[in-house]
């Protein structure tokens, strides 16, 4: 019986070890452009810095540079709405491939400030941490994974420079006084102006602001 299989998408990744200088490099390349024009399929080649590893250099190199456009891509951000929302949908992922008995779904969902702070908004870095946090859980016999269990976990030492740095550069706020709805912090350098005789606040974008 004949089968035939229908490929849609073809992935290549750690394109950047590609050395078109050498003689299995060149092979690689010339066997990349064979496949690209025979199958009708979408052809995606990841990497760190394609353009600086000299893969568009030399006539190979304008080939697959003739052949492809570049899109850069950066780790998860953590800002609005929608870029929370994806991160949560990327550790829900995660958390579903977890087969912990104890485990309380969604509980590394509700983790999700804390672990784009430990990754770094990286995908590698995020299924690092799960997963030794996972193999930790077992082997402890706790079968679930908490803040507790990501906490022991070291990941790459990316991630964890960027978090070093960050506790480095973050300041403390001073809490804002009971009441005061100004938006304004007591520390630095716009402060709130409470006045204490009259227990308010004399900032006009202040929603106990006196009328």
């Amino acid at each position: 019986m004949l089968i035939r299989m229908r490929v849609e998408l073809a992935l290549v990744d750690e394109i950047h070890n590609l050395n078109l200088a050498t003689r299995a490099g060149a092979e690689a390349s010339d066997q990349l452009k064979y496949l690209s024009e025979r199958i009708p399929a979408t052809f995606v080649l990841a990497g760190i810095d394609v353009a600086g590893s000299g893969l568009f250099n030399g006539i190979r190199g304008q080939q697959i540079a003739g052949r492809y456009t570049v899109t850069e891509t950066e780790p998860f951000a953590h800002g609005t709405v929608a870029q929370r929302q994806d991160w949560g949908s990327l550790i829900a992922s995660l958390e579903d491939t977890l087969q912990l008995h104890r485990h309380k779904p969604g509980s590394l969902v509700k983790l999700d400030r804390y672990l784009h702070e430990r990754a770094d908004g990286a995908i590698g870095s995020l299924s690092q941490l799960i997963r030794g946090a996972a193999s930790e859980a077992i082997i402890s016999g706790s079968e679930a994974t908490t803040r507790k269990t990501l906490e022991a976990i070291e990941v790459d030492q990316a991630a964890e420079a960027a978090r070093t740095e960050r506790r480095k550069t973050r300041r403390p706020t001073a809490p804002q006084k009971a009441g005061c709805r100004c938006g304004m912090t007591n520390s630095g350098h716009y402060q709130c102006p409470w006045d204490p005789f009259r227990a308010r606040c004399s900032a006009p974008t202040c929603t106990d602001w006196p009328s």
